[in-house]
């Protein structure tokens, strides 16, 4: 599978404290050996019509990510989950 990040995630990520990159970055391997591994808790965002979907870095940061082919993944967004159901790409 392949993997691509948008220009408005990597913003985000480089605004995160370091504690949360390293978290980042060790959940973000995880995802690309097994992208429903059980400890990421991936889930479908609503409105489903968009077909987003988010994993959690931790207790409130999430990534969120769209399946844009069948092995490409984009990572689109990075921050606290409360943050997630506010960003423009819903719209």
């Amino acid at each position: 599978m392949r993997f691509q990040t948008t220009e408005t995630f990597d913003k985000l990520f480089v605004r995160l404290s370091k504690i949360i990159q390293m978290k980042a970055a060790k959940k973000t391997d995880l995802f690309k050996k097994n992208p429903f591994h059980p400890s990421l808790r991936v889930e479908k965002l609503r409105p489903k019509k968009f077909n987003v979907w988010s994993f959690r870095v931790d207790r409130d940061c999430r990534i969120i990510f769209k399946f844009v082919e069948r092995d490409l993944v984009e990572f689109i967004f990075i921050g606290h989950h409360n943050e997630i159901y506010d960003y423009s790409f819903f719209k």
